[in-house]
Order: C-alpha cells, then structure tokens, then sequence
C-alpha cells in the first residue's frame, strides 16, 4: 500500500511541477502579446505627433483642441488620444519593469504586479499551455513540483499516523 500512496505522491507532484510551469509560458505569451500592442500604439502616437507638428501645434496641444471640439465625434477622438498615451505609458513602463527583472521568475512577478486586464484577457483566452523550457520554467515546474509532493506527503502521512491510533476491532467468528 505504501508503494501505490508514494507512487501517487510523485503523479501529483509531476501534475502540481506541469501546472506551476504554466506561469512563465502565461508570462511569457503576455509579454508577446503586450509587444504587439506597444508596437500599434506607438504607430498611433506617433502619427498623432505628426499631425501636431504639421498643423503647428504639440501633441498635448492636439488633443487639447480635439477633446474641446464642440463636435462630439472629434472630441471623443480627442479622448482616446489621451487614453491611448496614457496606455502607452503604463505598457511602456510594464515592458521595462519587465526586462530589468533578473531574480528568477522575476518577470512572472512584474507582469503580476500590474498586468493590463485587457492584455491579459486577451492573452488567456488565447492561451496554449506548454511547457516552457527557460530557467523560469524549470525554476517554477520545480517548485510546483516540490510544494504539490510535500503537501501529498504531508496528507498521507497525517492519515497514516490516524490510521494507526485507531483502536482495531478482534473479527469474531460466527
């Protein structure tokens, strides 16, 4: 019996390795992902600096004068200019966390900090799992591994220990 409850101890403890794993292929699919959308926003930006320029004007002057347009169209334009420079900003500032992160796992840590709900929306539901093969990926496939079998023996040897100090009934022939 013991062989079958360690056997299963080590299934689970791969299972729980398998599972923890999926946080840095998570983060990394997110920072692919995040990539792309700062790459588009700044495409957006910047053609915005280029019509500033051209009619004379910056680019805070821009959306200034597009947000108050009495037009509602144009100031609506004008208000997700702003909001797309915002973004921009915190992705910005999220990829450079990301890349001077060097504990391991660290940049598991800095997408978790302040992930962009739509980023990482988008990233889950479009989530292939796989098992990543960086240092982060050993590092937490380890962990998981080491934490799911530890809570396994844990479990099973709490039984065990109960199993023993439970009085046994003598089987009486009849």
């Amino acid at each position: 019996m013991f062989r079958v409850i360690r056997t299963l101890g080590l299934a689970l403890g791969l299972i729980g390795g398998g599972l923890a794993a999926q946080g840095p292929e998570f983060t990394q699919q997110y920072v692919q992902r995040l990539g792309g959308t700062v790459d588009e926003l700044r495409r957006q930006v910047d053609g915005l600096e280029a019509d500033a320029r051209a009619s004379g004007t910056t680019r805070d002057g821009a959306v200034d004068r597009l947000r108050g347009s009495p037009d509602q169209l144009v100031a609506r334009r004008g208000e997700a200019a702003r909001g797309d420079i915002e973004r921009l900003a915190a992705l910005n500032a999220q990829q450079q966390a990301i890349a001077s992160a060097t504990s391991p796992l660290g940049r598991m840590v800095a997408v978790m900090r302040q992930p962009d709900s739509g980023l990482a929306q988008a990233t889950w539901r479009d989530y292939q799992p796989a098992v990543p093969t960086t240092a982060d990926g050993v590092i937490a496939g380890l962990l998981g591994f080491i934490a799911t079998w530890a809570a396994w023996r844990l479990v099973s040897d709490l039984g065990r220990r109960a199993a023993r100090r439970r009085p046994r009934e003598p089987v009486t022939a009849t």
